[in-house]
């Protein structure tokens, strides 16, 4: 379905097509490199060929990106670690938009995973412009813009009878405030980022006056909600399309596709929701991965002597994929542009070769199959290594004899990710393929001073993962697909039981919902009730210590240690060390029982062969979405 409005007018008429993409993450072959298997549902290769569709159906387009292009898959790490950019070897994600023809960009939250140094670098090899109009370069003397704030791209289209008119579009580019906190390793003291929306205010009549007909807002922002989001918040999107003095927007970050293009587009979301549109202006959140192309049209009216204005759009997403049949087999609608793999090749070979280097060797399989449902030895693995790791740093600090817990969440469990979206690691050899599939995220290792009543706050906002139960139900929707499940943390070395027959006392965004509602019942530690104001050591990662996706205890305060290398390499050395692994349930939790009762939730096909281990767990069938689903009584 796409989203389209009207207003009919005489006079001249223009047509511009706005292309757009978002969160590529660096992946530019249509493959997994995680899994080293084939994965038609992604790659900018495949993009670049609705890109060429797009533009041959004669309208005049402008290629737009929404950010989070340089970080993010094994290639941009191989890239970030291994050489320096240079004008006759740019980042290959630089090079394939160089080659595609982008007209601008802005940036996301992750492009500074990697540090500034790398960031400069490979922006320094663009040629197309790049846009930041809430971000800050600080300084002594003050603030200033770290990139420029606005770009204005003057274009001829022709009107209906060939005659040729200019217009001036005026881009825009606006990411997360909370990248600041998030990634303050490398940005404290250096840049800062401002509140978008009172950013876009104070900018739009600039743009207008420099000469802008038009405004397109490039928002590294989710959705969100209405219009009146508060200060400071982090998914506004909608709320940008609201705005006077905007024409379009071009939405991301949530990984989510909006408008929904086909029932394929709505069975990728995993039983998501579809939102609703909050205003008349087009608006488009391609995805994620290269998982499909933005398409706003806009048709253009004469105002006044000169300017230009929207009287009419349409937007659309194109799909590089779409899965058919009753199992949900998985076909690539376009190949992928050999300009583009090329743009690729000499890096993915690099990599591929120091990917497949052996690390060490685990005697069980590692899976994530059934991690919302308390059953990961991925995670049991990630919680040895960096309980190992926090407790050298603590020795012989004050911190050293409070009790240490981990808290590790899912990376891997579905979702938006589609079926494939698991660690599947059979028992044997651990190669640095595997390290990489194990933990995808650049974090680094952070401990937190907190009180048993923030554990188990901690642990309640977690658990706004689960639909509420009621009593009796039979195969009622056990997860609510809006919820993030990287936000799923469960803290290993605590014991509890969560009573699903109570509401959440969060929403999926962290905002409290039910102030009187807990969940999480019986929190013990050794075997024993843990007090309120027991104090504990909570080994996290860097992106939730800095208030990511707002868990209880995460003020600077609380820290009591950090290190700047990253939980990747922790778990690579810890592996190297042992020489084998065999990881043990160390996160003891499960559901309160509840006679008479059944849930369903779905994870990947290959799931089946793990399941055994788990009582009460029966699978159903596979879905067109190409899960496979299980029932499991409570």
């Amino acid at each position: 379905m796409a989203v389209q409005v009207g207003v009919m007018q005489s006079g001249p008429r223009l047509q511009l097509r706005i292309l757009a993409t978002s969160d590529l993450h660096g992946h530019i072959l249509p493959w997994d490199d995680l899994t080293d298997q084939p994965a038609p549902d992604r790659g900018l290769a495949q993009v670049a060929s609705l890109i060429a569709l797009a533009r041959a159906e004669g309208k005049t387009c402008l290629l737009l990106d929404n950010g989070d292009f340089l970080n993010g898959s094994p290639l941009a790490d191989h890239v970030a670690d291994t050489r320096r950019l240079t004008a006759a070897h740019p980042h290959p994600m630089i090079a394939a938009m160089n080659q595609l023809g982008y007209d601008a960009a802005t940036l996301g939250n992750h492009e500074f995973s990697n540090g500034l140094p790398l960031l400069r670098q490979a922006l320094g090899h663009a040629r197309f412009p790049v846009v930041a109009t809430n971000l800050d370069k600080t300084t002594l003397s003050g603030r200033r813009p770290f990139l420029p704030r606005y770009v204005l791209l003057p274009r001829l289209l022709a009107d209906q009878a060939g005659a040729l008119r200019k217009v001036t579009i005026g881009v825009i580019g606006v990411l997360p405030p909370q990248t600041a906190r998030w990634e303050r390793r490398h940005l404290e003291g250096r840049v800062a980022a401002r509140d978008i929306l009172t950013s876009v205010r104070a900018i739009l009549p600039k743009v207008r006056r420099a000469g802008a007909d038009l405004v397109i807002a490039l928002s590294h922002s989710g959705l969100g909600g209405d219009a009146g989001a508060g200060e400071g918040a982090e998914n506004i999107s909608c709320a940008l399309a609201a705005m006077a003095g905007i024409d379009a927007v071009v939405a991301g970050h949530t990984h989510q596709i909006y408008p929904a293009c086909t029932e394929d587009a709505l069975q990728a979301e995993n039983g998501t929701a579809r939102p609703k549109a909050p205003h008349d202006r087009p608006m488009v959140m391609p995805g994620f991965y290269g998982s499909h192309l933005g398409v706003i049209d806009l048709t253009l009216a004469q105002r006044g002597e000169t300017g230009w204005q929207v009287v009419a759009h349409h937007a659309s997403l194109r799909s590089v994929a779409r899965r058919q049949g009753s199992e949900g087999q998985l076909k690539a609608l376009v190949a992928p542009a050999p300009s583009i793999l090329a743009m690729a090749m000499a890096d993915t070979v690099k990599m591929r070769e120091r990917a497949i280097t052996t690390v060490g060797e685990t005697k069980v399989p590692l899976h994530s199959f059934f991690a919302l449902i308390g059953h990961s030895p991925v995670q049991d693995l990630l919680a040895a290594s960096q309980a190992a790791n926090m407790r050298t740093l603590l020795a012989g600090t004050p911190a050293a004899g409070l009790p240490l817990l981990v808290s590790v969440a899912p990376f891997k469990s579905g979702g938006r990710g589609g079926p494939a979206n698991y660690t599947d690691i059979s028992a044997g050899p651990l190669t640095a393929r595997n390290i990489a599939d194990l933990y995808i995220h650049p974090n680094s290792p952070v401990a937190l001073r907190l009180a048993g009543r923030d554990l188990a706050d901690w642990l309640e906002r977690a658990v706004s993962l689960f639909h509420q139960i009621r009593p009796g139900a039979q195969d009622a929707a056990l997860i609510d697909p809006t919820y993030p499940a990287f936000n799923f943390d469960m803290i290993h070395g605590l014991t509890y039981r969560i009573n699903l027959s109570e509401p959440a006392r969060y929403d999926a965004q962290g905002n409290i919902q039910n102030p009187q509602a807990r969940r999480i019942v019986d929190l013990r530690y050794r075997d024993q009730p843990v007090a309120e104001d027991q104090p504990f050591v909570l080994a996290t990662n860097s992106y939730r210590a800095s208030g990511g996706a707002g868990f209880a205890g995460t003020d600077p305060a609380d820290v009591v240690m950090q290190e700047a290398r990253p939980l990747r390499c922790i778990l690579h050395d810890y592996i190297a060390t042992q020489k084998t692994v065999a990881p043990r349930q160390s996160a003891d939790w499960g559901f309160v029982p509840m006679a008479g009762t059944s849930v369903w939730f779905d994870t990947g096909p290959e799931a089946a062969s793990h399941a055994g281990a788990i009582a009460g767990l029966m699978p159903i069938a596979q879905q067109p979405t190409g899960f496979l689903r299980f029932r499991l009584t409570l």
